[in-house]
């Protein structure tokens, strides 16, 4: 019989942070099972689909600057 301790099966929903790398590892294709499960039983799809939609925005300007950022050095 195995006595080491359990961890408790938290009911609280995912903090700031767990959500960031919810969404970018789904973005990215790589959600493990036990955080897809825990994001589906105690996260709020709105906060998701905000998160989601920030992180697009975010990675979107960044390869906007980084063709910016090319193109000038090009030309010069």
């Amino acid at each position: 019989m195995d006595n080491s301790p359990q961890p408790p099966d938290d009911n609280k929903p995912p903090t700031f942070w767990q959500m960031v790398h919810s969404v970018m590892a789904a973005a990215f294709g790589v959600q493990s099972h036990k955080n897809r499960a825990r994001d589906f039983t105690h996260g709020k799809p709105s906060h998701f689909v905000i998160m989601g939609i920030a992180f697009t925005a975010i990675f979107a300007l960044i390869l906007m600057g980084i063709v910016q950022l090319v193109l000038y050095f090009a030309v010069r």
